[in-house]
């Protein structure tokens, strides 16, 4: 796994006041062409119970790698974003959480 800083852009709050709803967004800069494309974006919250909160797979016809969603966390931690490239290159980036109540009814 290399380092996708640069690459890839995950935007989230660094503290979440409410661990239930906690908005996210992953940007890749790629050409999304046939020959080079991103193929799946997953996010993972390390703390979770279940860490993977989401995942997406995507084409060279979305034309653009960028996903957003709502996502819960259970406690403070690091939120990973993942990217698997179309020739099997993985990128990740993180970023440290605070989470002031649990979203995952622990």
């Amino acid at each position: 796994m290399k380092d996708g800083g640069g690459i890839v852009k995950l935007d989230l709050p660094l503290i979440a006041e409410n661990g239930a709803v906690v908005p996210v967004s992953v940007d890749v800069t790629s050409p999304m062409t046939p020959a080079n494309h991103v193929k799946t974006i997953y996010v993972v919250a390390d703390k979770n119970r279940i860490p993977v909160v989401f995942r997406t797979t995507l084409g060279p016809e979305a034309g653009q790698a960028a996903v957003g969603a709502t996502i819960r966390l259970g406690e403070t931690g690091d939120v990973r974003a993942i990217v698997e490239q179309s020739d099997g290159t993985l990128l990740a980036v993180k970023r440290e959480v605070k989470v002031t109540v649990g979203g995952c009814g622990g």
